[in-house]
């Protein structure tokens, strides 16, 4: 109930027992991020990804703001809304949230150590393999993992073999450690690298810069010429006349992946046999909902607002050489006793009481683990049911003019 009010927060409409059932009920959403990427043929184009990214940390951001850590951040748990809502993206899962600090004092939760793993191992930041008690930092490092999850296709420890639970979450987190930065983001913007380094930087009780970080992303997607339309890849798939016609591109920009044009037109031919599998039923919906028919997209409140989108457009025009960035320094790392933990903006990498920042985690892990791992080709099969709600989706409904 604490969350309730929020955008892209599902509305909570009843919950009680029904015979031998826990029951609640919450508004009808649409297809999960995991759904649409399968559709997708498991593959998004950064324009999607930056559109989707922009929303995610808001709603990462807002749970927090209420005291509140999601700590299973995965492309199954965010949905996008129906109808006039079919542009906004909406978190959903709360079973294993936790509250980090009291809302009345700001006191934080203590660091800990030796916990056990909460969340999906595939996406879990590495303080949380490593047992670390886990704060907002690590919501926000699960995220970065689930955007170049969408641009990449797949992520580095995927498919690992192993006999037991544990020994497969040893693999991946020894995986995960042993992939730097400039790897997992190899052929993609710096900025995906920036982020990386930003939340793992950040001390376990400090406020991330949430503002920063949004920005990272809008100043990418403004240098690269794309229009904030909601046109997403699922919706060029569904309707190719609006694709063709939200497409316009800077005459010259920096090579950011040389497999770009196979992998769309890869995304374009492959999928087949799903797209056939809900024509009909996307077909139907779209005759009586067609983006024509002057339904309006509901914008929300924290989505870029067209003097937000200038004024990028105008600090990017200010600083065309040169990204957005932040240096990290070295300061203390224990955490502060104070009401509300010290704003994030400078990174920190050292602990004064040996709770060490991620980096430092990582450069010791190399130390005591075996340097040959064999590389692993990780591909996660199709789910059974990729668009189980794909027919409401008012898809071109939100189009910005």
């Amino acid at each position: 109930m604490l969350l309730q009010g929020g955008t892209g927060v599902p509305h909570l409409k009843w919950f009680g027992v029904e015979g031998e059932y826990n029951v609640m009920v919450i508004d009808l959403l649409g297809p999960s991020l995991e759904d649409l990427f399968n559709y997708c043929t498991r593959k998004f184009s950064l324009k999607t990804v930056l559109m989707l990214a922009d929303q995610m940390i808001s709603r990462v951001e807002y749970m927090h703001s209420r005291g509140f850590l999601h700590r299973d951040i995965k492309p199954d748990n965010f949905l996008m809304g129906l109808g006039r809502k079919a542009n906004q993206v909406y978190v959903i899962d709360f079973g294993l949230a936790k509250k980090y600090r009291d809302l009345q004092t700001h006191k934080h939760i203590p660091y800990r150590e030796n916990k056990n793993l909460t969340g999906t191992a595939r996406y879990a930041s590495v303080n949380t393999h490593l047992g670390v008690e886990q704060s907002r930092r690590d919501d926000l490092e699960s995220l970065g993992y689930v955007l170049m999850y969408f641009l990449r296709g797949s992520l580095p420890w995927q498919g690992l073999k192993a006999g037991t639970k544990k020994q497969k979450y040893d693999r991946i987190s020894e995986k995960k450690m042993l992939t730097p930065i400039e790897v997992l983001c190899k052929n993609y913007p710096s900025e995906f690298t920036s982020y990386f380094h930003y939340c793992r930087s950040l001390r376990f009780d400090d406020k991330p810069d949430y503002s920063y970080l949004k920005r990272l992303f809008r100043d990418l997607f403004i240098r690269e010429g794309y229009q904030f339309d909601y046109v997403f890849d699922w919706t060029i798939l569904k309707y190719p006349q609006i694709g063709s016609s939200s497409r316009p591109r800077p005459a010259a920009k920096p090579a950011l992946n040389p497999g770009t044009s196979a992998e769309r037109a890869e995304r374009t031919s492959g999928g087949q046999e799903i797209r056939d599998r809900f024509s009909g039923a996307v077909e139907a919906f779209a005759r009586r909902n067609h983006p024509g028919s002057g339904s309006q997209g509901h914008r929300s409140s924290d989505d870029p607002s067209s003097k937000d989108v200038q004024a990028d457009r105008e600090r990017s025009r200010i600083s065309r050489n040169g990204s957005t960035s932040k240096r990290a320094i070295a300061s203390s790392s224990r955490p502060s006793s104070s009401g509300e933990p010290s704003d994030g903006r400078s990174s920190r990498l050292m602990s004064s009481s040996g709770r060490l920042s991620t980096t430092q985690r990582i450069q010791s892990g190399f130390e005591s683990k075996t340097s040959t791992r064999a590389r692993v080709s990780a591909t996660r099969p199709g789910r059974d049911d990729p668009l189980r709600s794909f027919e409401f989706l008012s898809i071109g409904a939100g189009r910005r003019k």
